[in-house]
């Protein structure tokens, strides 16, 4: 099993920590850095920013938001992002959510995983460097009747294929994911769950593709905070995943809540959702179940971790990307270093 790590947004409070972090990562062996966008920092300026000063660790988007950009600017972005990092640059995209598809970007939040298949062709056709056209339900290249005429991109990435994830949650949506991407980016990951609730629907996709599990990349995102306490550490995340299954989307369309739910979580869930919703944000964090927490993160000393990791990777994860936390930049170093010692003695190392 590999490492990342994930950054998360730029302007999130940790900035002048955020590139050291990166840094100490590409010299401790991890194997990617992960930035987030959603409606403040763009993922491609700030990967730009870590590729220029690192050495070689590949840096991902995590993600690319459809609704934001045309799939051909995608393929220019990718593209270029590739070619500046000597070919270290992984292409995340995701749908992003409803409330910032069609209140930032308006752009309506339908049909998802037609967007997301059409996205994806386009990206991919554009990036072999052939004239591009297309006839979609949802894109349409050239436009009919104009002066446009198919064009080929000018860029010439580093590598054929730059590996493909897409975020995904919800069931079909993993299904389609495991069919036509290279790997999943996934979020609040158990692993004890993690078969029922993205494995198997990820295996079915491979299935109907023609492929196997073997080079997809399973990479969820874990929190990660080195302690003896694992109640105070598991403190820290309440209102993190309080803000995630309580107030990401709408009471209808919370794919986080929805995720929750299917661990087991349905009372809690709603619990959560309600307080939350109704400004009580203190009460919905002191609503998460600590198992919830406990669960989908890396928390304690690095023995605990290490066992961790160790169900992580039964359960089918490739590359665990790590989010260190940590209220300084030597909490977050030691969670970093903590992550290579304890995948280190979970005998893990590839």
């Amino acid at each position: 099993m590999r490492l990342g790590i994930n950054l998360g947004y730029w302007g999130a409070g940790m900035d002048s920590d955020n590139l050291a972090v990166a840094q100490e990562a590409d010299r401790l062996g991890y194997d990617v850095c992960w930035v987030a966008e959603a409606y403040g920092s763009d993922a491609p300026t700030v990967l730009s920013w870590v590729a220029a000063q690192t050495e070689s660790i590949d840096i991902g988007s995590a993600i690319l938001q459809i609704p934001a950009r045309q799939p051909s600017m995608t393929a220019m972005t990718a593209a270029t992002l590739d070619s500046l990092s000597g070919g270290r640059f992984r292409l995340g995209l995701g749908v992003s959510g409803p409330q910032v598809s069609e209140g930032w970007y308006g752009v309506k939040f339908d049909k998802p995983l037609a967007r997301t298949r059409e996205y994806v062709e386009i990206v991919r056709r554009a990036m072999t460097r052939e004239r591009l056209s297309y006839e979609g339900e949802h894109w349409t290249l050239p436009l009919p009747g104009g002066p446009g005429k198919p064009l080929k991109l000018t860029v010439h990435p580093e590598r054929e294929r730059i590996p493909l994830y897409i975020a995904a949650i919800g069931p079909k949506n993993l299904e389609q994911t495991g069919e036509i991407a290279d790997g999943a980016l996934l979020i609040f990951p158990s692993a004890e769950h993690l078969e029922d609730t993205a494995i198997k629907h990820l295996r079915a996709g491979r299935e109907k593709a023609g492929l196997t599990m073997e080079g997809f990349d399973v990479c969820p995102t874990v929190p990660i905070a080195l302690g003896d306490d694992v109640n105070v550490l598991a403190d820290f995340f309440r209102p993190y995943t309080a803000l995630y299954v309580g107030g990401m989307g709408s009471r209808k369309q919370n794919f986080y809540n929805q995720l929750a739910q299917r661990m087991g979580y349905e009372k809690e869930a709603a619990e959560i959702q309600d307080k939350y919703l109704s400004g009580d944000k203190e009460g919905a964090a002191a609503a998460v179940p600590h198992e919830l927490i406990d669960s989908t993160t890396l928390l304690g000393p690095v023995e605990r971790i290490a066992d961790r990791m160790r169900a992580y990777a039964a359960a089918g994860v490739t590359t665990l990307t790590l989010a260190p936390a940590g209220s300084t930049l030597e909490d977050r170093i030691a969670a970093l270093r903590a992550g290579t010692e304890a995948l280190e003695r979970a005998g893990l190392v590839s």
